[in-house]
């Protein structure tokens, strides 16, 4: 089952990471549940994309106005959504910020 460990954080304070990031990622790589990971640019460099009546439109910044935005993702390969909650609750700033735990789906609309 693929999941994405989405995490939030408010960028103007910096990063979440505390060291537990890179012990934790040598522990999921070992197991075979790691796939990929990155963190995101700043949400002042993003663009929000709109199609109205054939016309696209952007604006400046994240859809959500919000102070918490996303802030990177994990990708990870586990058995069950509770070993992904396990590793999500690992991750830096999970005592913080939110990590949203979400299930890919594959092209027929299933989950992976």
């Amino acid at each position: 089952m693929k999941l994405m460990l989405l995490t939030y954080g408010i960028p103007a304070t910096g990063a979440n990471i505390d060291g537990t990031e890179d012990t934790l990622l040598a522990e999921i790589v070992e197991t075979g549940e790691w796939v990929d990971r990155a963190p995101l640019a700043d949400p002042a460099l993003t663009r929000t994309v709109r199609v109205l009546d054939g016309a696209v439109g952007t604006t400046d910044g994240p859809f959500a106005a919000v102070a918490e935005q996303l802030t990177g993702y994990w990708l990870v390969d586990c058995e069950s959504m509770g070993r992904a909650i396990e590793l999500a609750a690992l991750l830096p700033g999970a005592g913080t910020v939110a990590v949203e735990v979400r299930p890919l789906m594959d092209p027929s609309g299933m989950e992976m």
